[in-house]
């Protein structure tokens, strides 16, 4: 099934650094890793928008890319970007497949975005973890792993439900979405015991919702780095500037005729 992804946000140059250098950590984390979920303590704290955003960085790189709602609970996907099936067909999801309503290639959903398709999660169900836990999720991680280059899951908080625990023995590494201010720093070392305890390897944590103060140290070094690149750009073409100290424009001037 093919779906359109209406509304995406335009990554500006911060975010979009951001994310590149995020995709480049995950890729040193070895070749191994291959299959990774992604949970926080709490709802809301932004993981939704790092998975997506994550994989659109991956697929840029020219990876296949597969992200997988596993939030039965509570998916905001879908409605968030406007997800339409191009033949206005229903979506169906994860919840679809691992009930035995649908098989996997009736949920494998191809975007708009090169390289990035999506398992959208599907109805609500009244027993997830259940669901989460049969050999049909294992067929699908199966199936993921020989197709595609990472699969990104989005799971739900492991410190609302425990439907995380239940999908991290199954992944490559876990990597913990926490907002800044949000938790306190007992509540987050609990969620990372209970990752843990999985045996999944943790692979790091993802501080979102920070704010940076402009005219921070990288922003003025760009800043000035640029003012003097472009420095010698006028009256519709380009002068090379070489410094205080070169006399070359003065001495062209001199030749010009």
């Amino acid at each position: 099934m093919k779906v359109e992804l209406e509304k995406l946000e335009k990554l500006g140059y911060g975010k979009k650094e951001a994310f590149n250098s995020l995709r480049t950590n995950l890729s040193f984390c070895g070749p191994d890793i291959k299959v990774i979920t992604f949970t926080s303590c709490t709802p809301d704290e932004g993981k939704s928008s790092i998975v997506m955003d994550l994989g659109r960085a991956i697929a840029e790189d020219g990876k296949r890319v597969l992200l997988v709602d596993a939030d039965l609970r509570k998916s905001v996907l879908v409605g968030r970007h406007q997800a339409k099936s191009d033949q206005g067909a229903s979506i169906k999801g994860l919840s679809h497949y691992l009930s035995g309503q649908s098989k996997l290639s009736e949920v494998l959903c191809e975007t708009n975005v090169d390289n990035l398709d999506i398992i959208f999660a599907g109805r609500t169900t009244p027993n997830p973890t259940e669901l989460l836990g049969n050999r049909y999720f294992d067929e699908m991680i199966m199936y993921a792993r020989e197709n595609y280059d990472i699969v990104l899951i989005d799971s739900p908080p492991l410190g609302s439900v425990i439907d995380t625990a239940v999908i991290a023995p199954k992944c490559d590494g876990a990597v913990l979405v926490v907002e800044a201010n949000k938790c306190s720093y007992r509540f987050i070392q609990d969620i990372k015991k209970q990752l843990e305890l999985t045996e999944c390897r943790i692979l790091g944590v993802v501080l979102n919702k920070v704010k940076v103060e402009r005219g921070g140290y990288y922003n003025r070094y760009y800043k000035r780095y640029y003012r003097s690149y472009y420095r010698g750009y006028y009256s519709g073409y380009y002068k090379p500037y070489y410094g205080k100290d070169d006399k070359s424009s003065d001495n062209s001037k001199g030749k010009s005729k």
